[in-house]
């Protein structure tokens, strides 16, 4: 099995940072991409960046110029940093890991989530 674990997180106001955290742990061969994703009530889970084993991002264009992601292949780990925050940033923010187990056994695996509300 494998397990995200997530940190960060919490209430700030607009125009604000917070940076969140996300370390994979379990029976991992190899990470070959990470990534959060948010969901606002009422709305569909979206993806805000990705990074994988390769070095390459994408980013929402929502968040772009405002979110970094960053990761560390050898931790398993993945941060997000979000500077310049806006309530429509509100959401329950997710940590993905795109994990292969075995040379044959790939798996998306997510965490818990965590709560990100921004004041106006």
């Amino acid at each position: 099995q494998v397990q995200l674990v997530e940190s960060g997180g919490g209430l700030v106001q607009a125009g604000g940072s917070l940076r969140l955290s996300c370390a994979a742990s379990g029976r991992i061969l190899s990470i070959d991409a990470m990534g959060w994703y948010r969901q606002a009530p009422g709305k569909e889970r979206e993806s805000v960046a990705t990074i994988t084993s390769g070095g390459s991002i994408n980013y929402a264009d929502s968040v772009k110029g405002r979110f970094t992601i960053s990761g560390d292949n050898g931790k398993n780990t993945v941060n997000l940093q979000m500077n310049s925050l806006k309530p429509e940033d509100t959401a329950v923010y997710y940590c993905n890991a795109l994990v292969s187990t075995t040379t044959t056994w790939r798996y998306s695996y997510w965490g818990q989530g965590t709560q990100v509300t921004v004041s106006s």
